[in-house]
């Protein structure tokens, strides 16, 4: 069973991640992996990307289209 750590720390090597990444990478159940996403988003551990806004202006023009809809995550960004 994956712990939370695991989780954060492959966000950390990642950069940017999603849920269905993690779940594929730890061969986990994907309710699973976003209840701990979650977890750690709530406990300050990690960040949701904002990804209404894409580096061409647009999901429109975004060849990547289909990952527009499904939330990112980082560690978080220190001011």
């Amino acid at each position: 069973m994956i712990s939370l750590l695991e989780i954060r720390n492959a966000v950390a090597l990642n950069g940017r991640t999603d849920a269905r990444s993690l779940s594929y990478q730890f061969s986990a159940p994907l309710p699973m992996v976003e209840a701990m996403l979650k977890q750690l988003v709530a406990m300050g551990k990690l960040e949701e990307v904002d990804t209404s806004s894409c580096l061409s202006g647009g999901c429109k023009q975004c060849p990547e289209t289909q990952k527009c809809g499904s939330k990112i995550y980082q560690l978080p960004v220190k001011n």
